[in-house]
């Protein structure tokens, strides 16, 4: 999961962007595609997902003359996204299949006692710092894996938040959620992923 980089100067792109820099399109591209990308699929199939962002980039031609600067250029994009996706899913008569009547994976619940203390608590070392966990090639992959597995609704909210850092107001406006369905869709996401890497430091395999 990437984020923007925080060197890039967004005034200097949207000047180009309205000036109708190639260099600065080509950029922009680059930078914003797989955040948009992972809205497009919180609403539908990877394909359509695909096609929507593409068209967007069209638009975002014309658009971007239009932009005020109320919001970053990145929550405006993934604005526009959504807005597509949700009609193309109207149009199509697909409904977004999200499940919030449980909080916990049944894995992680019967770890639980009744007064919500661990009955068996994690086991992940803590000899390892975050950096030098996700320096390791074979977990990188094993979380990309992960991640692909993942309902589409976790993964987006997931990357959206944790990759893309969106504000959960900023995220909830994006993907059309309360904040506390997007609270269970981070808090599943968070678990399954959490249940990978202590798999992984117990075990070495995905």
């Amino acid at each position: 999961m990437t984020s923007v980089p925080a060197s890039v100067d967004e005034a200097t792109l949207i000047a180009g962007l309205k000036a109708g820099s190639e260099s600065e399109y080509r950029q922009a591209v680059r930078l914003y595609s797989s955040g948009m990308l992972a809205v497009a699929r919180f609403y539908l199939d990877n394909s359509s997902a695909e096609e929507v962002v593409q068209d967007c980039w069209v638009t975002v031609i014309d658009a971007i003359h239009k932009f005020e600067g109320r919001s970053g250029l990145k929550t405006w994009l993934h604005r526009i996204v959504a807005n597509r996706a949700k009609n193309s899913l109207r149009r199509s008569k697909r409904e977004v299949s999200t499940d919030f009547s449980d909080s916990l994976e049944p894995e992680l619940a019967e770890r639980f006692r009744p007064n919500g203390r661990w009955s068996v608590p994690p086991k992940l070392r803590i000899d390892e710092s975050a950096e030098a966990l996700m320096e390791n090639d074979a977990l990188g992959d094993c979380l990309d894996k992960h991640l692909s597995a993942l309902p589409e609704t976790q993964r987006s909210a997931l990357i959206l938040y944790e990759a893309h850092q969106h504000k959960s107001e900023d995220l909830c406006n994006i993907l059309d959620v309360s904040p506390s369905n997007l609270r269970v869709l981070l808090h599943r996401a968070r678990q399954k992923i959490f249940l990978m890497v202590e798999n992984f430091q117990e075990t070495g395999e995905c």
